[in-house]
């Protein structure tokens, strides 16, 4: 499987993730608070290289994925490239590439993981825990009886079957910035591919 390949699996995976979530996210009423950015202004968010691919490979076809690199490369701990503040302190705003978001971004909010005691447990942030205390108990337990919702480690290990070493995790940035730099060489090497052929 070539790196496009892989990008084209893990839209895939995206299209999966979004269809199973799509019941509980219409029971689950624990959307974001409109306009929040609290956890896009977090550089360690943890994500891979793989989950970014498709966001590597629409940044090369609109010619922006050198800019974004340099954009990185000024500032590798700063929040995600993708973030854009509205606010000086920078915790509202927007996803400026939402449809190639992450996977770590798809799954906030929208899965779960099992607990200690191996109950579901919601993968939200505190602000919406204590924002909104009763849906997020009730939620809860819903998800423990009989409401379905995605599991984020089947989702992280269907990633890894994807490209295991691609799928190794970083901040999130820097993801970003391997991403890139892997669709480049892989366009390099097929535009190269393409001239010897003639």
């Amino acid at each position: 499987m070539n790196l496009k390949d892989k990008s084209q699996a893990v839209l895939a995976l995206y299209q999966d993730l979004e269809a199973e979530a799509k019941p509980f996210a219409s029971e689950g009423k624990l959307g974001c608070f409109s306009g929040c950015g609290l956890c896009c202004a977090n550089p360690k968010i943890p994500a891979s290289p793989l989950e970014f691919l498709p966001l590597a490979f629409e940044l090369y076809d609109k010619s922006a994925a050198e800019a974004t690199l340099r954009i990185i490369e000024e500032n590798p701990s700063g929040n995600c490239v993708q973030f854009r503040a509205q606010d000086p302190v920078g915790n509202q705003g927007f996803c400026s590439n939402y449809q190639n978001r992450g996977l770590i971004c798809r799954l906030f909010g929208s899965a779960a993981r099992r607990n200690k005691v191996g109950q579901k447990e919601l993968i939200i942030c505190k602000k919406l825990k204590e924002g909104k205390p009763n849906e997020f108990l009730e939620t809860t337990q819903k998800i423990n009886q009989d409401l379905e919702i995605p599991m984020a480690t089947a989702y992280y290990t269907q990633a890894r079957d994807i490209d295991e070493s691609l799928a190794e995790e970083f901040p999130i940035n820097e993801a970003i910035r391997r991403s890139i730099e892997l669709v480049l060489r892989f366009k390099y090497y097929e535009e190269e591919e393409k001239a010897t052929e003639f």
